[in-house]
């Protein structure tokens, strides 16, 4: 079963929110939150679980190296960084404690700090530790590291190249970091319901975490790499988790997860208004985005390198770009909400 299938049946980075709500009160119903507060714990608990297994396989690996254990490993990194994904819109709460998100994925990382920090550690003679870990920064700590351990081609061809004991012991060190952190977020996910059903700015937060995450999909994770901003070259480098050539299996997950944890309390939300065309209609455009992999579940230098294939990707952004104005701009109208200055503009 494909991991991104796997997680959905199982079951943002942090940035400055796009949108503000108008002065006018939101009208947000309990019941919201109610629904919310599950379908997101599910989401961590799911995220909890697979960087657990994550963690016991990089050990398993480790004692006993061999190509079997590698791809087990490389496939429970998938799954976990799917897990990822699918809560990755959630830019409020637990999350901010310790700047977790961050934590979890250091991105954009326009000056290749995760590769230059695991260059210095796997090269140090300094043992890599829990302390380290913790004292070494966000681009040491989350799925990037893990990824540039895994999938980094010129380090896969040196001599720090896994299993070597101490890229070893930085990869189990880093998985231990983030399975700590999963299962904490879960917990405190948990401890935080009583607050999140009696308040009622959560439900602004909710629904800006949606919008803003559907931002940074089309402009960033999209529109950039594409060429389609800035200064119109394509670069696949741009995107997140390009070393593994799943930027687009996360770009599914993170649909998915939307889907699953935040949609059907939307749609429900847009129904109370009398809106029901409108909420069909983002059911319908989210469907369409869907209905793009698993087509598109390629590299995205190998969408961006050829003409034909470049297709593909012109299809999925246009369908990603239309569930993003219809939620962002009509759906925030119905709801009370307006744009306001676009963070991811800036970068």
């Amino acid at each position: 079963m494909q991991p991104i299938i796997r997680a959905f049946c199982a079951s943002t980075l942090a940035v400055a929110a796009s949108v503000s709500f108008a002065a006018t009160p939101v009208d947000a119903p309990q019941s919201a939150r109610a629904g919310w507060h599950p379908a997101i714990q599910s989401g961590y608990d799911l995220l909890a679980d697979e960087t657990s297994q994550l963690a016991e396989q990089a050990n398993r690996y480790c004692e006993a190296p061999d190509e079997k254990q590698r791809e087990q490993l490389e496939q429970h990194w998938r799954d976990a960084f799917v897990a990822w994904q699918q809560v990755r819109f959630v830019d409020f709460g637990p999350v901010e404690n310790d700047n977790l998100a961050w934590q979890f994925q250091f991105w954009p990382d326009p000056k290749n700090l995760v590769a230059r920090k695991a260059s210095y550690l796997t090269k140090s003679d300094q043992p890599i530790t829990t302390d380290i870990i913790e004292q070494s920064g966000v681009a040491v700590q989350g799925f990037p590291m893990l990824e540039y351990l895994l999938f980094d081609e010129a380090l896969s061809t040196g001599k720090s190249a896994l299993p070597a004991p101490h890229s070893c012991a930085l990869l189990t060190t880093v998985t231990q970091h983030i399975a700590s952190n999963s299962k904490q977020l879960s917990a405190d996910w948990q401890n935080f319901k009583t607050p999140y059903l009696n308040t009622e700015v959560y439900h602004v937060s909710t629904l800006k975490s949606a919008m803003a995450a559907l931002e940074i999909l089309e402009e960033r994770r999209l529109a950039k790499p594409m060429g389609l901003r800035g200064n119109g070259k394509r670069n696949p480098y741009i995107t997140d988790a390009w070393r593994s050539g799943t930027s687009l299996l996360s770009v599914e997950a993170t649909l998915r997860g939307l889907q699953q944890h935040f949609m059907p309390e939307f749609l429900g939300l847009l129904e109370q208004k009398g809106e029901l065309q409108l909420a069909e209609r983002v059911q319908h455009q989210f469907d369409a985005a869907l209905d793009n992999f698993p087509e598109a579940d390629r590299p995205m230098t190998a969408l961006l390198s050829d003409d034909n294939a470049f297709r593909i990707l012109q299809g999925l952004y246009v369908d990603v770009s239309q569930l993003a104005t219809l939620i962002n701009d009509q759906a925030a109208v119905a709801l009370g909400v307006v744009r306001g200055f676009n963070s991811s503009d800036g970068d």
